[in-house]
């Protein structure tokens, strides 16, 4: 049955919807700040670990200029032809480097400044062996100063991780002044060879503190690997940098042996086992650098891993505050609508003689029952079924049931015959 649904007194809460509202939105302000602090930390990690590998790069190229440098110096101070072809091989992708991160790492002055250096070396070995080894001396300085500014400005000197700290500080400051140190140990058992003999103490005391100056450097360069392989995650680490850093102490070991005595060191010996020393040297500054590239990719790894978490977060606080606050304006749209509805005066459907939308108390509404007329209400009955006073007696039931008191059809009294007299043993008296 359908029937004309009457007006609803209820109004919207529109003021709790509008808190429940400015409530979600709300929850926006903390998510989204902390949302804001985590990405400007997680982007900032991921710009210096980048500029680290830079670095690193930079790094790579700077090893093999400093061994094209070294050999150069040594053939100088021997006499012998400049091997001008791997050291411009060498300057030329140091130049490709710079281009690419000059600007980034702030090294485009001291390359210029070392490049020009480079270029005004002598492509002939001079006659005096002693002015060789200024030359190249000063050249080479240079060359280690590099090596700092590359740490310093890539950020690699001031990395949080214990292994990849002890990393760069063993291939960017240890090994590199290892193996000009070596190269210059050999250079004055060459220089040493052509002086008088009355400069014997003069040159012993230089070759014991060249040999301090490699044996301090490869020692530190120990320490350090063996604390990055004690304070690392990697598995390849130990292996691969222990492995090679045993074949260069041993390198080490013997060239330090063949100069301990000033007058009995042979320069061809002496030059053999330090192109051994940098050899294992340059063997190993490449596991190093790989195992340091290889840390610092991982490092970006889970930076990006973490910025994806975070974004991840942050949708689902979205999803969760804009659930809260439709479900409110779902509600209002729907009040507002039924109330639309009941204004324009709309039936609504009713279920099993249910009226909605009526007021309680309120007179049901159609037409009258039969037997009624119009304008005329019939009560309803009480919580008891209504029943008839006796004939004759008004004002007062009878107690007994019905059934057990009829009153005949057309009689306005009970007969009250003897008959009639229910006997007191509940049977009639038989005459």
């Amino acid at each position: 049955m359908t029937v004309p649904a009457q007006r609803s007194r209820r109004v919207p809460d529109r003021t709790g919807t509008a808190l429940r509202v400015l409530l979600a939105v709300a929850l926006l302000v903390p998510v989204g700040a902390l949302f804001s602090s985590t990405w400007r930390s997680n982007d900032e990690q991921r710009s210096g670990t980048e500029r680290e590998r830079h670095g690193v790069e930079y790094l790579r190229s700077l090893g093999q200029l400093t061994l094209a440098l070294v050999d150069a110096q040594s053939g100088a101070v021997a006499g012998r032809s400049v091997a001008s072809s791997a050291l411009r091989s060498a300057v030329e992708q140091t130049s490709a480097v710079d281009v690419r991160y000059g600007a980034d790492l702030r090294t485009s002055e001291r390359w210029a400044g070392l490049h020009a250096k480079i270029e005004a070396l002598p492509d002939r070995p001079p006659a005096n062996p002693q002015d060789a080894w200024t030359a190249y001396t000063e050249t080479v300085d240079l060359l280690l100063a590099l090596y700092a500014k590359v740490r310093e400005s890539s950020g690699l000197i001031r990395d949080p991780d214990s292994d990849a700290y002890h990393l760069q500080d063993a291939v960017a400051e240890e090994l590199p002044e290892a193996l000009v140190a070596a190269g210059r140990l050999a250079d004055r058992t060459v220089l040493a060879a052509e002086r008088p003999g009355g400069d014997r103490v003069r040159t012993a005391s230089e070759l014991a503190l060249a040999r301090a100056a490699v044996l301090s450097p490869a020692a530190d360069l120990v320490d350090d690997l063996r604390a990055a392989v004690e304070n690392t995650a990697s598995r390849s680490l130990g292996g691969n940098v222990l492995s090679r850093l045993d074949g260069y102490q041993r390198a080490v070991e013997d060239l330090a042996t063949l100069t301990r005595e000033s007058a009995t060191a042979n320069p061809i010996q002496v030059g053999a086992a330090r192109s051994s020393a940098q050899l294992a040297g340059s063997g190993l500054a490449v596991i190093i650098l790989t195992e340091l590239d290889l840390l610092l990719r991982e490092r970006i790894d889970d930076l990006t891993g973490e910025r994806q978490i975070a974004v991840g977060a942050l949708v689902l606080a979205l999803l969760l505050v804009c659930a809260l606050a439709a479900i409110p304006l779902l509600a209002a749209r729907a009040a507002a609508r039924s109330t639309a509805r009941i204004r324009a005066g709309e039936a609504i459907p009713l279920g099993f003689g249910h009226i909605v939308g009526t007021e309680p108390g309120a007179p049901p509404t159609g037409p009258p029952p039969s037997g009624s007329t119009a304008g005329e209400v019939t009560p309803m009955p009480e919580g008891r079924p209504f029943r008839p006073e006796p004939a004759g007696e008004p004002g007062r039931r009878s107690a007994l049931a019905d059934w057990q008191n009829p009153v005949p059809a057309g009689s306005a009294t009970r007969p009250t015959t003897a008959e009639s007299q229910p006997s007191p043993w509940g049977r009639r008296d038989a005459r």
